[in-house]
């Protein structure tokens, strides 16, 4: 694959396409004229079910959803429903589109999920690794000059009290000089099956040739790209309670329905946050400037750092500026985490390869809460209830009430 990818009209798989980031993602690699085939097993829609969650911002289905692309631009996206747990079906996949490059999303992405109980650790973690070494398999046997674009997270670092750099550090030790994969200190489950990820990635590369973009992912928010934007049919996901929401979004949701912001803890937890159109400018930019063969490449994929108390007094100004009073009101954090620690990430490289960042201050009040303001009343309050999953001792009587709830479930 050539460094001029921005020209050329290439074929790209994206796997994971019902979710949140997925959905947006196929559209937006369509509109830019590439051939895009979306992939996903609609876990993510059976699980809303099995647990009484759902998506504030109605959804349909990914039938409907492709049908009204195609309306709409005149382009194709071409659905196949797959489990890449599945070798078999992954295999067929690669041998069917032979594709230049593969955006992967396809995992579960929630740490509460992956505390509940062993069963849900399991789950998680062979979902996750399993899937991504199909992956890896399939391109070596298929298409060894694939770019593989995986979806990491800044979760995988923890949080040092050293500067994170982009991936990789320069060490000296007794003397002798290396440059190593950056320090690894994951805080659930989850976090941890992406640095599982991440070294088998790096393993392929150096083995096989593979090449690699592992991004490390900030938090990401906003429901709405230009794509997004152009009919209901188009949605994607928000997610508000405490199992798959962000914070960021329960605190939008809280101020909507009169309730305190709740902080777990201190509030000093401090992370990366992006808005979704940025997600879309920085996976472009690695699709258009592969990696080269043999090269696990890192960026980390956030644009701006805010601790969680930052967030909820941020939400709380801009409502008390609409003149509706919002009180913060902390909580005991069921994760086990520092509450106040040094936070100091690198996120050059995208910088440097042209993206130019939205902010959260201008989303919020122009889009997040607007959206939520007017979906309101399809808030159920139970889902708001805090926390429903301790790391130290799993789901607790609040998962019990999320489980099974005819009312969440008939909402989406």
């Amino acid at each position: 694959m050539s460094s001029q990818a921005g020209s050329e009209r290439l074929t790209v798989m994206v796997l994971g396409a019902d979710g949140y980031i997925g959905w947006p993602m196929a559209m937006h690699l369509s509109q830019l004229g590439h051939r895009v085939i979306a992939v996903d097993n609609l876990s993510r829609r059976r699980w809303d079910r099995e647990g009484g969650t759902y998506s504030l911002v109605p959804l349909h289905t990914m039938g409907q959803r492709v049908r009204r692309w195609g309306l709409i631009s005149g382009r194709q996206i071409e659905w196949r429903r797959a489990d890449l747990r599945d070798f078999a079906a992954v295999d067929r996949l690669f041998a069917e589109f032979e594709p230049h490059a593969v955006i992967h999303f396809a995992e579960q992405r929630s740490a509460p999920f992956s505390m509940v109980d062993r069963a849900h650790a399991e789950l998680t973690q062979v979902n996750n690794v399993v899937g991504t070494l199909n992956i890896l398999f399939a391109i070596r046997d298929r298409v060894p000059d694939c770019h593989l674009i995986k979806l990491g997270t800044m979760g995988e670092y923890g949080t040092p009290n050293i500067d994170i750099e982009e991936g990789y550090l320069d060490i000296e030790h007794n003397g002798r000089r290396d440059r190593l994969p950056f320090p690894k200190v994951p805080g659930s489950f989850y976090h941890l099956s992406k640095v599982h990820d991440s070294n088998n990635i790096y393993f392929a590369t150096r083995a096989w040739g593979v090449r690699a973009t592992d991004l490390n992912q900030g938090v990401v928010y906003g429901v709405e790209t230009p794509e997004t934007s152009l009919h209901p049919d188009l949605n994607t996901r928000f997610d508000f309670d405490s199992l798959w929401g962000t914070a960021l979004n329960r605190f939008c949701v809280q101020a909507a329905v009169g309730q305190p912001l709740t902080v777990y803890g201190k509030g000093g937890q401090t992370r990366g946050f992006l808005d979704l159109r940025d997600t879309m400018a920085c996976i472009t930019l690695a699709l258009e400037n592969p990696a080269a063969r043999g090269e696990c490449r890192v960026f980390n994929q956030f644009t701006e750092q805010f601790s969680v108390l930052e967030l909820a007094e941020l939400v709380a100004r801009l409502r008390r500026e609409q003149g509706l009073e919002t009180t913060v009101a902390h909580v005991p954090n069921p994760r086990v985490e520092a509450e106040g620690h040094y936070y100091n990430a690198k996120h050059q490289l995208l910088l440097d390869l042209g993206l130019q960042p939205h902010y959260l201050s201008d989303t919020l009040l122009n889009s997040m809460i607007r959206t939520v303001e007017g979906l309101a009343d399809r808030v159920d309050p139970v889902l708001l209830e805090q926390p429903s999953v301790s790391w130290k001792t799993g789901g607790n009587e609040v998962w019990d009430r999320y489980s099974n709830r005819e009312r969440a479930t008939s909402a989406s």
